[in-house]
């Protein structure tokens, strides 16, 4: 499958759903899109209609829950613990009962918005022009001799700058319909009003926004906070906490914060730390951002990882194992950045790192400044 028939030619989805077959994971392990009759699979129906895959009603509350700065991961169509975080963030936000559920004063806030779930849009050279790398390499030595580590496929590619899943595209239109430059699709409502991204740190921080489709006018935040028990960061504005800060050698008192340490103005599903490399409690500030870093592969300190295999460089591209964006923390070896798996964010662990959606980093990287503060608690 070249490049060249990848990028010119309409392909049907459903080829593509099966050639995305091994989205590798962090944790081990593999999601495989596919959708249609083929393989005893039941027929395509359209999205809102009985069979479909697709709850519209959820599915139109994660679009609003995007653009509002309060997205519950990718947009699927389907409940679960990381929408009811979501919903309850967006609801303490507004000053309205924290319940976690899609309740009348939640509905009536969100639809506030004024947007439809989708919007038929026809493709361009931005959306699926690639480059791609089929079949992407599992060993690390071979992702090292990439030039990048790319997107598998244009349906892969797309799904991510719509901050959804392969199978959602899928789902939206049938595993009949093309994609390409030229071809028109259904695609969750996340276009941005205004791509002015005047301030942007480097050319590559704002390249990335406007991949992304991230809405340029984002609050500023001041501080963020993660709680262990939530997998959630919450960004805030006001005043920073008061409190030790934390080094690699004293990481200090384990800090623990009011309920409402400040405004309220996003939150972003992530997923941290785990039994081998635990999320560092404590106070850290977050010094510098990379955009499309490259990522130096320790296995030594990897989770999984033998700690005996070669330690390599391997190239930048939003499926390597740091994603699009680094923002590098006080704390030796951590840092918030983005993944080659948005599917487990939330669900899974990390090597300790804070890990979010490629779409999320790069949103998260307008909204906070070089410096800020990061306060992990338990």
């Amino acid at each position: 499958m070249s490049k060249r028939w990848l990028v010119t030619t309409g392909v049907g989805l459903a080829l593509l759903a099966g050639a995305s077959v091994t989205m590798a994971q962090n944790n081990g392990a593999a999601a495989t899109a596919t959708a249609g009759q083929k393989g005893g699979q039941t027929a395509w129906v359209p999205p809102g209609t009985p069979g479909s895959p697709i709850d519209g009603t959820v599915f139109h509350a994660q679009v609003l829950l995007d653009a509002a700065g309060f997205p519950s991961g990718v947009i699927d169509g389907k409940k679960g613990k990381v929408f009811a975080q979501a919903i309850k963030g967006f609801q303490q936000s507004r000053n309205l009962p924290v319940t976690g559920e899609m309740d009348g004063p939640t509905r009536k806030a969100l639809v506030q918005l004024d947007r439809p779930s989708t919007r038929v849009l026809q493709l361009t050279a931005t959306d699926v022009g690639g480059p791609f790398v089929y079949p992407f390499p599992k060993d690390a030595a071979d992702q090292a001799k990439l030039k990048g580590l790319y997107y598998r496929n244009m349906l892969e590619q797309l799904a991510e700058r719509f901050h959804t899943t392969p199978r959602t595209i899928v789902a939206l239109n049938g595993p009949d319909k093309l994609i390409g430059a030229g071809q028109s699709l259904r695609l969750p409502n996340v276009l941005p009003a205004s791509r002015d991204y005047a301030g942007a740190i480097d050319g590559k921080q704002g390249r990335l926004l406007s991949f992304f489709n991230v809405e340029a006018q984002q609050p500023a935040g001041d501080f963020v906070v993660v709680d262990k028990s939530e997998g959630v960061m919450r960004v805030y504005q006001g005043e920073v906490p008061k409190g030790q800060m934390s080094t690699n050698s004293n990481p200090g008192p384990a800090p623990k914060l009011s309920d409402t340490p400040g405004k309220l103005v996003a939150q972003f599903p992530v997923t941290m730390g785990s039994a081998q490399y635990p999320l560092p409690i404590g106070r850290w500030k977050a010094t510098t951002f990379a955009f499309d870093p490259d990522f130096k592969y320790q296995p030594s300190i990897l989770k999984g990882k033998d700690p005996n295999e070669p330690e390599q460089l391997l190239p930048p591209g939003p499926n390597g194992p740091v994603g699009v964006a680094w923002l590098d923390l006080t704390k030796e070896h951590y840092g918030i950045h983005g993944t080659d798996s948005p599917e487990t964010i939330g669900r899974a662990e990390s090597s300790g790192c804070i890990r979010l959606a490629n779409w999320d980093v790069i949103r998260l990287s307008r909204i906070m400044k070089p410096g800020f503060t990061a306060i992990f608690q338990s």
